[in-house]
Protein backbone atom coordinates (compact mmCIF):
# COMPACT_ATOMS: atom_id res chain seq x y z
CA UNK A 1 0.00 0.00 0.00
CA UNK A 2 3.11 2.66 1.02
CA UNK A 3 4.54 1.57 -2.60
CA UNK A 4 1.62 2.48 -4.59
CA UNK A 5 0.49 6.25 -2.59
CA UNK A 6 4.14 6.74 -2.96
CA UNK A 7 3.51 5.91 -6.65
CA UNK A 8 0.48 7.65 -7.13
CA UNK A 9 1.81 11.12 -5.72
CA UNK A 10 5.02 11.24 -7.68
CA UNK A 11 1.73 10.79 -10.76
CA UNK A 12 0.58 13.62 -9.58
CA UNK A 13 3.41 16.02 -9.50
CA UNK A 14 4.36 15.20 -13.09
CA UNK A 15 0.57 16.39 -14.02
CA UNK A 16 1.24 19.39 -11.94
CA UNK A 17 4.94 20.14 -13.88
CA UNK A 18 3.57 19.52 -17.34
CA UNK A 19 0.10 22.30 -16.27
CA UNK A 20 2.66 24.78 -15.27
CA UNK A 21 4.94 24.12 -18.11
CA UNK A 22 1.71 24.48 -20.69
CA UNK A 23 1.30 28.29 -19.39
CA UNK A 24 -0.54 28.06 -15.85
CA UNK A 25 -3.12 26.03 -13.49
CA UNK A 26 -5.61 26.92 -11.62
CA UNK A 27 -4.61 29.30 -9.28
CA UNK A 28 -3.26 31.53 -11.84
CA UNK A 29 -4.16 34.53 -13.32
CA UNK A 30 -3.89 36.20 -16.43
CA UNK A 31 -3.86 39.71 -18.05
CA UNK A 32 -5.67 40.16 -21.44
CA UNK A 33 -2.91 42.72 -23.26
CA UNK A 34 -2.10 43.14 -26.61
CA UNK A 35 -0.51 45.35 -29.41
CA UNK A 36 -1.93 47.60 -31.56
CA UNK A 37 -0.23 48.91 -34.72
CA UNK A 38 -0.67 51.80 -37.09
CA UNK A 39 -2.83 53.68 -34.74
CA UNK A 40 -3.04 57.55 -35.70
CA UNK A 41 -6.03 58.91 -34.15
CA UNK A 42 -7.50 58.60 -30.60
CA UNK A 43 -10.80 57.38 -29.52
CA UNK A 44 -10.15 53.50 -30.70
CA UNK A 45 -12.30 51.59 -28.21
CA UNK A 46 -11.60 47.80 -27.62
CA UNK A 47 -13.93 45.26 -25.56
CA UNK A 48 -13.70 41.66 -23.89
CA UNK A 49 -16.48 40.15 -22.35
CA UNK A 50 -18.46 43.01 -21.58
CA UNK A 51 -15.37 45.44 -20.40
CA UNK A 52 -14.42 48.37 -22.43
CA UNK A 53 -10.82 50.19 -22.80
CA UNK A 54 -9.74 53.48 -25.03
CA UNK A 55 -6.71 53.49 -26.30
CA UNK A 56 -4.66 56.26 -27.27
CA UNK A 57 -2.17 56.57 -30.15
CA UNK A 58 1.40 56.13 -29.75
CA UNK A 59 3.74 59.19 -28.73
CA UNK A 60 5.87 59.15 -31.52
CA UNK A 61 3.94 58.11 -34.65
CA UNK A 62 4.42 54.90 -36.34
CA UNK A 63 5.40 52.77 -33.12
CA UNK A 64 2.73 50.03 -32.14
CA UNK A 65 1.07 50.61 -28.75
CA UNK A 66 0.13 48.54 -26.34
CA UNK A 67 -3.17 47.73 -23.43
CA UNK A 68 -4.44 45.99 -21.08
CA UNK A 69 -7.74 45.35 -19.38
CA UNK A 70 -8.22 46.00 -15.87
CA UNK A 71 -9.89 42.88 -14.98
CA UNK A 72 -8.17 39.47 -14.85
CA UNK A 73 -9.06 36.03 -15.89
CA UNK A 74 -8.70 32.82 -13.98
CA UNK A 75 -7.23 29.61 -15.94
CA UNK A 76 -9.89 28.52 -17.99
CA UNK A 77 -11.61 31.48 -18.48
CA UNK A 78 -12.34 32.58 -22.10
CA UNK A 79 -11.73 36.12 -23.87
CA UNK A 80 -12.48 37.60 -26.86
CA UNK A 81 -10.84 41.42 -27.38
CA UNK A 82 -12.66 42.85 -30.63
CA UNK A 83 -13.45 46.47 -31.57
CA UNK A 84 -16.24 48.15 -30.28
CA UNK A 85 -15.70 51.98 -32.07
CA UNK A 86 -13.05 52.24 -34.28
CA UNK A 87 -11.15 55.76 -34.18
CA UNK A 88 -11.62 58.79 -36.53
CA UNK A 89 -10.37 58.32 -40.32
CA UNK A 90 -9.44 54.55 -39.68
CA UNK A 91 -10.46 51.01 -39.32
CA UNK A 92 -9.36 48.73 -36.76
CA UNK A 93 -9.20 44.91 -36.51
CA UNK A 94 -7.65 41.91 -35.64
CA UNK A 95 -4.05 41.79 -37.15
CA UNK A 96 -4.04 39.16 -39.97
CA UNK A 97 -0.83 37.31 -39.29
CA UNK A 98 -2.47 37.32 -35.85
CA UNK A 99 -5.72 35.69 -36.55
CA UNK A 100 -6.09 33.58 -33.36
CA UNK A 101 -4.59 35.88 -31.01
CA UNK A 102 -7.70 37.98 -29.69
CA UNK A 103 -9.89 35.07 -28.89
CA UNK A 104 -8.69 31.90 -26.80
CA UNK A 105 -8.87 30.42 -22.99
CA UNK A 106 -6.64 31.99 -19.87
CA UNK A 107 -3.74 29.69 -19.70
CA UNK A 108 -3.03 28.30 -22.79
CA UNK A 109 -0.14 30.31 -23.51
CA UNK A 110 2.02 32.07 -20.76
CA UNK A 111 0.82 35.36 -22.31
CA UNK A 112 -2.10 37.05 -23.71
CA UNK A 113 -1.37 38.97 -26.60
CA UNK A 114 -3.77 40.24 -28.42
CA UNK A 115 -2.72 41.93 -31.54
CA UNK A 116 -4.40 44.42 -33.62
CA UNK A 117 -4.07 47.09 -36.78
CA UNK A 118 -5.44 50.03 -38.04
CA UNK A 119 -5.52 51.54 -41.52
CA UNK A 120 -6.53 54.99 -42.57
CA UNK A 121 -9.52 55.22 -44.78
CA UNK A 122 -9.71 55.48 -48.27
CA UNK A 123 -12.12 56.83 -50.63
CA UNK A 124 -13.20 57.06 -54.56
CA UNK A 125 -12.80 60.54 -56.23
CA UNK A 126 -14.91 61.00 -59.73
CA UNK A 127 -18.26 62.34 -61.12
CA UNK A 128 -19.77 62.49 -64.53
CA UNK A 129 -18.07 63.51 -67.58
CA UNK A 130 -20.73 65.52 -70.12
CA UNK A 131 -20.12 66.54 -73.90
CA UNK A 132 -18.36 63.10 -75.28
CA UNK A 133 -20.03 60.67 -78.04
CA UNK A 134 -19.04 57.45 -78.87
CA UNK A 135 -16.76 59.15 -81.80
CA UNK A 136 -14.62 60.97 -79.14
CA UNK A 137 -12.38 58.41 -77.85
CA UNK A 138 -8.93 58.82 -76.45
CA UNK A 139 -9.91 61.00 -72.94
CA UNK A 140 -6.94 60.27 -70.30
CA UNK A 141 -7.44 61.47 -67.18
CA UNK A 142 -5.23 60.84 -64.18
CA UNK A 143 -5.02 61.77 -60.44
CA UNK A 144 -1.48 63.13 -60.24
CA UNK A 145 1.16 61.33 -61.74
CA UNK A 146 2.02 57.72 -60.37
CA UNK A 147 -1.74 57.70 -58.23
CA UNK A 148 -3.59 55.78 -61.30
CA UNK A 149 -4.85 56.77 -64.50
CA UNK A 150 -8.31 56.24 -67.19
CA UNK A 151 -8.73 56.38 -70.69
CA UNK A 152 -12.60 56.64 -71.76
CA UNK A 153 -13.05 54.57 -74.51
CA UNK A 154 -16.43 54.25 -77.22
CA UNK A 155 -17.87 52.17 -75.08
CA UNK A 156 -17.93 53.99 -72.00
CA UNK A 157 -20.14 56.79 -73.87
CA UNK A 158 -23.14 57.84 -75.56
CA UNK A 159 -24.85 58.87 -78.64
CA UNK A 160 -26.14 62.16 -77.38
CA UNK A 161 -23.28 63.41 -75.96
CA UNK A 162 -24.95 63.45 -72.30
CA UNK A 163 -23.82 62.98 -69.09
CA UNK A 164 -22.32 59.96 -67.34
CA UNK A 165 -20.39 58.95 -64.53
CA UNK A 166 -16.93 58.09 -63.99
CA UNK A 167 -14.30 56.85 -61.17
CA UNK A 168 -10.84 57.04 -61.15
CA UNK A 169 -9.14 53.73 -60.44
CA UNK A 170 -6.89 54.26 -57.29
CA UNK A 171 -8.70 55.36 -54.07
CA UNK A 172 -7.06 57.85 -52.34
CA UNK A 173 -6.31 57.71 -48.11
CA UNK A 174 -8.04 60.32 -46.02
CA UNK A 175 -6.22 64.11 -45.51
CA UNK A 176 -3.83 63.48 -48.90
CA UNK A 177 -4.51 65.58 -51.74
CA UNK A 178 -5.46 64.38 -55.16
CA UNK A 179 -5.43 66.10 -58.00
CA UNK A 180 -7.02 65.15 -61.45
CA UNK A 181 -5.69 66.49 -64.89
CA UNK A 182 -7.01 65.75 -68.65
CA UNK A 183 -3.53 63.90 -69.69
CA UNK A 184 -4.58 63.42 -73.26
CA UNK A 185 -7.64 65.01 -74.98
CA UNK A 186 -10.39 63.00 -76.61
CA UNK A 187 -10.57 62.96 -80.81
CA UNK A 188 -12.23 65.97 -82.17
CA UNK A 189 -13.01 67.87 -78.41
CA UNK A 190 -11.45 69.56 -75.36
CA UNK A 191 -12.64 69.00 -72.34
CA UNK A 192 -12.28 71.17 -69.07
CA UNK A 193 -12.36 69.66 -65.22
CA UNK A 194 -14.16 71.18 -62.53
CA UNK A 195 -13.29 70.65 -59.03
CA UNK A 196 -9.75 69.14 -60.16
CA UNK A 197 -7.66 68.97 -56.51
CA UNK A 198 -8.48 68.51 -52.99
CA UNK A 199 -7.99 67.21 -49.81
CA UNK A 200 -9.86 64.13 -49.11
CA UNK A 201 -12.06 63.82 -46.25
CA UNK A 202 -14.53 60.79 -44.88
CA UNK A 203 -16.41 60.05 -47.73
CA UNK A 204 -16.29 59.71 -51.74
CA UNK A 205 -15.91 62.90 -54.09
CA UNK A 206 -18.12 62.81 -56.61
CA UNK A 207 -17.97 66.37 -57.71
CA UNK A 208 -14.62 66.53 -60.34
CA UNK A 209 -16.56 66.90 -63.35
CA UNK A 210 -16.00 66.92 -66.90
CA UNK A 211 -17.33 69.22 -69.24
CA UNK A 212 -15.99 68.56 -73.11
CA UNK A 213 -17.06 70.74 -76.09
CA UNK A 214 -17.07 69.42 -79.40
CA UNK A 215 -14.16 71.43 -81.91
CA UNK A 216 -15.43 69.45 -85.29
CA UNK A 217 -12.14 67.93 -85.77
Amino acid sequence: MMKFSLIRSAAMLAVAVGLASCGGGGDDTYTVAGTVEGLQYPSLVLTNNGEDITVAPPAKAGDPVTFSFPKKLDYGDTYSVSVKANPPHQSCGVNQFYQLSAADTAGRLAVINARFSCVVNEYTIGGTITGLTKDNTGLVLANGSTTGSITIGAADTNTTGTAFEYQMPVTVPYNQTYSVAVITQPKGAVCTVANPSGTMGDANVTNINITCAQTGA
